[in-house]
């Protein structure tokens, strides 16, 4: 999930990768069923609202289509294993599929079809001949009009609020709600975090230290704001945004701003995390005077979040990236908060 692809798709959707504040927690998702129901055990209809309206959900799905980010993995994580999958076109296999779906998969009897990416439009024929029961779109680019062709073909879950913004955590418990998996989201959920708490207590020396997080990119600075998952995840792990981050923003609802290269002596923050698809890309980075003009760089406080891989893994989070990429990724970070006077 490149900045260039974010960047493109906010601007369709007003999207990616976007994200609005995605700290924590996940509420309910909307959802709702009876009292009556959810005592009597086995699956209750449930009823899921989100940005177009609300979704009725009346029986335990069986075949489920996931569509965007992070309910392929979410569906995994709780052992429904979707009949059709989009393929995603960043830090993927010849098949379209994240190395850690792609390992999850390895140890399932069931093989999904591999849907073509939604670049412009969902595959709508494609999915309609999978006869799907729901179509989970919690955290997708889907208009309001393509939500309402796929809930011709079954019914369709899209994000609470804003395209391409949904924390990880609702993410999680949408998709087990919509599954009828509502308390095993739920538990999910609770262990991830206490994962991420884990993680973050094993390194007291990144905690309350200021983050810029940043990628240098096709002859354009990224900044990354609050609202943006990776930053957000960053916040889980007990860093603070530093404060040169807004004050350095044009304005706007997006979760990216580019900085101007004479500007970049202005980010000022205790550790810099600098996303770079290669090693070459970090130290072509690092030799730019722009880039020695950043304090953090000045101090040798940067985090090279460096492969595709890693960087989709917390670009956002989701129920089986945070494990595959967590160890990395801290450990990146702890490097340069000990560079940190």
């Amino acid at each position: 999930m490149t900045p260039i692809r974010r960047a493109a798709a906010a601007a369709t959707a007003a999207t990616m990768l976007a994200l609005t504040a995605c700290s924590g927690g996940g509420d309910d998702g909307g959802a709702t069923e009876s009292t009556e129901d959810a005592a009597g055990g086995g699956f209750s209809p449930v009823t899921i609202e989100h940005a177009f309206g609300e979704t009725e959900i009346p029986e335990e799905p069986q075949d489920v289509v996931t569509l965007g980010w992070g309910s392929t993995e979410a569906a995994i994580a709780l052992g429904v294993v979707p009949v059709g999958i989009e393929k995603q076109t960043y830090a993927v296999d010849e098949n379209g599929r994240l190395p850690w779906v792609a390992e999850a998969l390895t140890e399932s009897a069931e093989e999904p079809t591999m849907l073509p990416p939604a670049v412009e439009e969902p595959p709508y024929q494609e999915i309609d001949d999978l006869d799907p029961d729901v179509i989970l779109a919690p955290y997708s680019g889907i208009t309001e009009e393509q939500y309402r062709l796929l809930s011709e073909i079954a019914p369709t879950v899209a994000y609470p609020e804003e395209a391409w913004t949904t924390p990880w955590r609702d993410v999680i418990t949408i998709t087990g709600q919509a599954l009828g998996l509502a308390e095993e989201s739920e538990t999910l959920v609770s262990d991830l975090d206490a994962e991420v708490q884990q993680a973050a207590d094993a390194h007291p020396e990144i905690q309350g230290k200021t983050v810029a997080a940043v990628w240098d990119v096709g002859g354009v600075f990224y900044v990354y704001k609050p609202q943006d998952s990776r930053v957000d995840f960053l916040l889980d792990l007990g860093l603070e945004s530093a404060p040169a981050v807004e004050e350095l923003a044009a304005g706007g609802d997006t979760f990216v701003y580019e900085l101007s290269y004479e500007e970049t002596s202005r980010l000022e923050s205790d550790i810099l995390v600098n996303y770079a698809s290669t090693e070459e890309e970090v130290q072509t980075f690092l030799d730019q005077s722009y880039a020695q003009a950043i304090p953090a760089v000045q101090a040798g406080a940067v985090a090279n979040i460096t492969g595709d891989q890693l960087i989709a893994a917390m670009s956002p989070p989701t129920a089986l990236s945070i494990t595959w990429g967590l160890e990395d990724y801290v450990s990146a970070i702890s490097e340069a908060a000990a560079k940190v006077e």
